[in-house]
């Protein structure tokens, strides 16, 4: 094997990208290989008549760690805008304040009072050892938030997002969501202000160019090689080196770290049936982002909205104008609606234009926007979106990884790991691995 040998990093969204930046800077000889011709895995941007659209989803920058959030904002350097959360909850044709615990005042004085007296009388029954704790996420609502926070937003809302059985869910991820303490949702009730999730009280976002800035600024400093559609064929491990294939060409590794979805990593390396099983066992929702530029400058002043209505198609509807006036021409505005599903279900299998109707027609009854002011609508599709993370998720996910790791591939990133990870952690994880793996 002539010429000098790399390690090869599979995927150029934002982990395989911050591996190339850290890497390169231990003196270590990279190239980065992604299937897509642009880079940026979910944190790619359509511009388009002057709209600037993050259609893997609305992403905002935000952490309750300093270290990945100042790298994060450096790469940004001076195109940042720092903005105060507003986000509401459509709940029952109102706006409770997000999160819905933290806005009770918001709702009648009924189901106010549902909400706190349901939140007390729970509470008084684990004082007393009353309460089992709970064993999945439906089970965690309850235990946490009393029935009727639970009933009235937190189960309708995660089963919508899911499309999943919330018993069927493990409390992987529940270290996401605060606990509230007891005398926030006291004042919640009483209309005293609180904040909840005060890790995401400010965000940033790019002044321009979208979530993708943040991207195409890390591409700028890389040093490693970076190549774009290069699809991962065919993984096979030769003696001391590997050689990776695109069906075409023909490429030789002697490390690999990849941080593209485990799907394709598994395909690629021709696994053995009980490996392939598992993985087909791992499950996930794909996304439908549904962009619409309209004709007024301003929409409202939220951030993002939660819909926890079945009725409707999106669970989230974002107004990207509101994080930058730059992402909207002048007098215009943007909303960005999402909609989670699996990827051979109805939703999944109808048509853009309908989707796109149907989201116009769900935003125009709700209120939201006026069907009339729309003057541009596109849908883009993303297959691998959110981790479900179901009661046989860490078997399944432990016989893969164990394949993978035997093999000699590191695995880093939110489909690779196959963990809920946001931008901060997937920084975090990336900063990690250099430091453990590279000590010089």
């Amino acid at each position: 094997m002539g010429g000098q040998l790399k390690t090869a990093i599979f995927g150029g969204g934002l982990t395989g990208l911050t591996l190339d930046y850290l890497l390169s800077q231990k003196g270590v000889v990279v190239e980065v290989l992604e299937k897509e011709k642009d880079f940026g895995g979910l944190m790619r941007t359509l511009r388009r008549d002057g709209f600037t659209f993050d259609f893997g989803g609305s992403h905002v920058i935000f952490s309750k760690n300093k270290e990945p959030l100042d790298f994060i904002l450096n790469l940004l350097g001076a195109n940042k805008v720092r903005q105060k959360r507003n986000a509401k909850v459509l709940y029952k044709g109102s706006y409770v304040k997000y999160p819905f615990e933290n806005g009770l005042a918001d709702l009648s004085k009924k189901e106010n009072f549902e909400c706190l007296y349901a939140f007390i009388e729970n509470l008084l029954d684990k004082e007393k050892g009353k309460l089992e704790k709970p064993g999945n996420l439906k089970e965690w609502f309850f235990y946490t938030f009393g029935k009727a926070i639970a009933e009235k937003y937190l189960v309708p809302y995660n089963q919508k997002i899911w499309k999943h059985t919330l018993e069927d869910m493990t409390l992987e991820w529940v270290e996401r969501i605060p606990v509230p303490p007891v005398a926030d949702i006291i004042k919640s009730s009483l209309g005293i202000e609180t904040e909840g999730y005060t890790h995401q009280s400010y965000f940033y976002y790019p002044q321009k160019r979208g979530i993708q800035a943040l991207i195409e600024s890390l591409e700028k400093r890389v040093v490693g090689n970076i190549i774009s559609s290069f699809e991962v064929k065919d993984v096979q491990k030769e003696g001391d080196y590997w050689v990776v294939s695109d069906g075409k060409e023909e490429k030789v590794y002697d490390k690999i770290i990849s941080t593209m979805p485990i799907q394709a990593l598994i395909e690629a390396m021709n696994a053995p049936k009980e490996v392939r099983d598992a993985l087909d066992d791992l499950k996930y929702n794909s996304l439908i982002s549904v962009m619409l530029g309209l004709n007024v400058a301003k929409v409202n002043d939220f951030s993002w909205l939660y819909i926890p209505d079945e009725a409707s198609l999106a669970h989230r509807v974002s107004f990207p104008s509101n994080y930058s006036p730059h992402v909207a021409p002048q007098g215009k505005s943007s909303v960005l609606a999402e909609i989670t599903c699996k990827k051979s279900d109805e939703t999944w299998e109808m048509k853009d234009g309908d989707i796109v109707d149907q989201v116009i027609d769900d935003l125009h009854r709700l209120r939201i926007i006026n069907k009339e002011s729309v003057c541009f609508a596109k849908a883009k599709r993303s297959i691998y979106a959110y981790v479900i993370t179901d009661m046989k998720y860490e078997e399944n996910l432990k016989a893969v990884k164990s394949y993978v790791n035997e093999a000699g591939i590191d695995l880093l990133g939110r489909f690779s790991e196959f963990k809920y990870l946001n931008m901060d952690a997937c920084v975090e994880n990336a900063s990690r691995y250099v430091s453990s793996h590279y000590k010089n």
